[in-house]
């Protein structure tokens, strides 16, 4: 049984300044580094055991990839303006389907990596005046800044290296 509350149910409340988009920039680009620090040197079988019909730890790391391109789409969704984010597949096909325990971790890693930093890469360019544009979460149905994603994302990267933890016994 996971001590990590489960992801759908979490509230968000987006009251904080938009000055503090430099810290959450610090937070995901160091997402790539704590989970290289929780996955690499684990055995395979550590990493790929499967609790109760879940993802495994690596294939909580292969999640994470998986979700970069949407991440991104909805900066671009900023960028451009609209009403509404680009909606997530809610029942994660791809990563249930990308068979992420049969691929190197190392690989994963080095993807996520360079996807992360694309992302990141993105974010930096944009003036602060931009971390203010707000557009409808198409879940929660709330308005989200630029900024409040950002901290959606670095939350749910927390989300899964707790669950990464869980599982391999961090």
């Amino acid at each position: 049984m996971s001590n990590v509350p489960a992801w759908f149910e979490r509230k968000f409340e987006f009251t904080f300044p938009v000055e503090l988009y430099p810290n959450l920039l610090a937070r995901l680009r160091g997402t790539p580094a704590r989970m290289e620090e929780f996955l690499r040197g684990g055995s395979r079988e550590t990493l790929t055991r499967k609790e109760s019909g879940k993802w495994s730890a690596q294939e909580h790391a292969g999640h994470l990839l998986d979700l970069e391109p949407l991440w991104l789409a909805r900066v671009e969704d900023f960028v451009r303006g609209g009403d509404e984010l680009t909606a997530a597949d809610l029942k994660n096909t791809k990563t249930h389907e990308a068979n992420h325990n049969s691929r190197p971790v190392e690989e994963i890693l080095r993807e996520f990596r360079q996807a992360r930093a694309a992302l990141v890469e993105r974010v930096a360019g944009i003036e602060v005046t931009g971390m203010a544009r707000t557009m409808l979460h198409p879940r929660m149905k709330t308005p989200m800044r630029l900024v409040d994603h950002l901290y959606f994302v670095a939350e749910h990267d927390d989300h899964h290296l707790a669950r990464m933890l869980e599982l391999i016994g961090g």
